[in-house]
């Protein structure tokens, strides 16, 4: 079974731990990016277009799939799913389509969609000026959420409590779109939408992600996590805790909601990450991605729920429906955490044997390097890496991970 995947910018060596899992299926995979560097992956597997032009990385494509047959194209990357889109209709090979892929990457068109279907999410109103967004604010009232319609990562996300905060957080994000890595990542030559603001209406409850399927007129929730992160003024999306605390009418509710989502979308056969959060007692939709959530959300999943989203995105990738069932909790407690510092130039990060090698941690990955550029809200939401332990509870487990966190240190070039 021969798989292409695709990277539109390379974003540094982020997904090789994801394509190594793919590998360990028994795929034979060859990686293609856009932009990037030439050693990124075995020359016998990998071609370079040296360019973001959808045009000539899809007759990169094309000529490659005439030499090699490949049976499916995937992505890991927010900023591929369209390209891998445009990719597998001139192919001919499984895919979501370029409009579902639009509707998936722009959160804009993606609350018209919803709407349009009577999916369940908060009021939204696209904004281009400082003026706009303060009206929008004044109509849904206070706080609100202000967040770009391309964004990715809760990059430029911010919780919006009053018209002078609004002033001085609309200055922030409208500044920091000129740069985010997430739009400038993206293929050009591709109509994406308007690349701008929105301003929504608070949601007040908690929120739950979930590494879901859609198979034709199906969709499935593989796992659900709970977020538990204590919340500021920005999104930093780093603690979680599955399997999750809702009993199963309200995960009965969630999925009826992502479900709609999906379909309203166009997604009938994909890989899905979820986001939901609760208001007035009922799940509102955040967001449906048409990817496998980063981090360590697909070990979560298996752990927790029993459900593999990187063979789903294997078997979906090459029109196999996938082995996915409806959430099951497997009885094992999780919590995991992106490990976050201050802002720096690092110069090294030291973990300690007992968490290096301790049982208690499925996941551990530092992926600052020395020299990488830590950046907080609001100027970047750069991470170190991730921490994940297993518990007999949500106390146990949250309690180890914690533990292990304190004993990371980092150290900043001065």
């Amino acid at each position: 079974m021969k798989l292409l995947t695709i990277e539109t910018s390379q974003y540094l060596n982020y997904y090789h731990s994801r394509y190594r899992q793919v590998q360990d299926l028994g795929v034979d995979l060859y990686v293609l990016n856009g932009e990037g560097t030439e050693d990124f992956w075995p020359a016998d597997h990998y071609r370079l277009v040296g360019t973001k032009k959808i045009d000539e990385i899809v007759e990169t494509a094309r000529a490659w799939h005439a030499e090699e047959e490949f049976d499916g194209v995937i992505t890991f990357s927010e900023s591929a799913v369209i390209t891998v889109a445009a990719v597998a209709e001139a192919l001919g090979l499984p895919g979501i389509g370029v409009e579902a892929a639009v509707r998936s990457r722009n959160k804009y068109l993606m609350r018209q969609a919803y709407e349009r279907a009577g999916a369940p999410i908060p009021s939204y109103r696209l904004v281009q000026s400082e003026d706009e967004a303060l009206a929008a604010a004044s109509e849904f009232g206070y706080p609100v959420i202000l967040k770009p319609t391309l964004g990715a990562g809760s990059h430029l996300v911010f919780r919006v409590d009053s018209p002078e905060e609004m002033a001085r957080r609309y200055a922030q994000a409208a500044e920091g779109l000129k740069n985010l890595f997430w739009v400038n990542s993206e293929a050009d030559g591709v109509d994406l939408g308007p690349n701008a603001l929105l301003v929504e209406s608070f949601l007040d409850g908690r929120e739950y992600l979930m590494e879901a399927v859609a198979w034709d007129d199906e969709v499935y929730l593989g796992s659900v996590v709970d977020r538990i992160t204590d919340e500021g003024q920005t999104f930093d999306d780093d603690v979680h805790h599955a399997p999750t605390s809702l009993p199963p009418e309200e995960v009965a509710k969630v999925q009826a909601a992502v479900k709609a989502g999906a379909h309203a979308m166009g997604l009938r056969r994909s890989v899905m990450h979820a986001e939901v959060r609760y208001h007035g007692g009922e799940p509102h939709l955040l967001e449906i991605a048409a990817r496998v959530g980063g981090g360590g959300l697909d070990m979560i999943a298996r752990i927790s729920a029993g459900h593999d989203p990187i063979k789903a995105v294997v078997d979906i990738g090459r029109g196999v429906r996938p082995d996915v069932r409806h959430f099951a909790p497997t009885g094992t407690h999780v919590t995991a955490m992106c490990l976050i510092s201050e802002e720096g130039v690092v110069e090294r990060v030291d973990v300690p044997d007992e968490v290096a090698n301790s049982e208690r941690a499925f996941l551990l990955k530092i992926t600052a390097r020395p020299g990488d550029l830590i950046r907080r809200p609001p100027n970047g939401n750069t991470i170190l890496g991730f921490l994940g332990t297993t518990g007999t509870s949500q106390e146990d487990a949250f309690a180890t991970m914690t533990d292990f966190a304190s004993k990371i240190k980092v150290t900043f070039r001065d």
